[in-house]
């Protein structure tokens, strides 16, 4: 992926950074492979405001990914390298022997004419999806299942992977992108290669109008408000609050600890992420 900067002809232009789109050669979705999305501006089935902050956006649709890569011992050709306005990686258009056609998600390296394959019997090349028992030592592997033939969980975003790091009789142990290294289940399937679009982390939008067609509305300070509104809002001219960062619904925001102490998972974590 390569990045583009523009001239500040604008305020918009001034600190925009965006992709050049040059891998993309699918320039339309597959129809088949696409659902639409209702969209609910925040609010829960009752219509009140669970999550804050969201509403509008452009119209997109949700492409069907193969998460699950059942199709074993039956070879691929990748068709094309596709956009994917649903989240940061790129998407590749599998078509199987059968004509059947596929999206997976698009690892570094994977060009348009590859031949990939899932399963057992799969090559430990990039774009295979093999179980973690058939995968050599030290690779690195995106798509990873947390529970056998439940479909890929973890390592799905631009840039991720996991390393391969130790193989036992039924567990395979890898590293994770946060520094965690974690026991799984030796049937999982993984994805050989970390995902592409590496650099979508170095985006910047450049303007406000940009997040609005993200479907992210602004965001106001706490201490911007008045105390009905707000547990940090008030106070006697420009105040920065005085008191520790709350949610507006007076719950503590900084410092506590999120992750239940009885989680079910915690067996399998040999070391804790960063």
């Amino acid at each position: 992926m390569a990045l583009k900067t523009y001239k500040p002809r604008s305020n918009g232009l001034r600190f925009r950074v965006s992709s050049t789109f040059e891998e993309i050669t699918e320039k339309k979705p597959v129809k088949s492979l696409t659902r639409a999305v209702r969209k609910n501006a925040g609010r829960d089935n009752t219509g009140h405001i669970s999550v804050r902050q969201r509403g509008g956006g452009a119209k997109r649709r949700y492409r069907i990914i193969d998460f699950r890569r059942e199709k074993d011992g039956v070879e691929a050709t990748v068709k094309g390298i596709a956009y994917d306005p649903n989240r940061s990686a790129n998407l590749a258009l599998l078509e199987y022997t059968d004509g059947t056609l596929a999206y997976i998600l698009a690892p570094e390296g994977l060009t348009v004419g590859a031949k990939v394959m899932s399963g057992a019997k799969a090559e430990a090349t990039v774009g295979n999806a093999l179980p973690l028992s058939q995968i050599p030592l030290g690779l690195t592997v995106h798509c990873v299942e947390l529970v056998p033939g439940q479909g890929a969980k973890l390592c799905r975003s631009a840039g991720n992977g996991a390393q391969v790091m130790a193989r036992d009789r039924d567990t395979v142990t890898l590293k994770l992108a946060s520094g965690e290294v974690r026991i799984f289940n030796a049937r999982c399937k993984a994805t050989i290669g970390a995902v592409g679009n590496k650099d979508w982390g170095s985006i910047h939008l450049g303007k406000a109008g940009r997040k609005r067609h993200l479907g992210i509305r602004p965001t106001v300070r706490g201490v911007a408000m008045n105390p009905v509104d707000h547990p940090m809002g008030g106070g006697e001219g420009r105040t920065s609050g005085g008191g520790q960062p709350r949610s507006p619904w007076g719950q503590l925001a900084k410092g506590g600890k999120t992750r239940k102490p009885n989680k079910a998972s915690n067996k399998v974590i040999v070391k804790r992420r960063k």
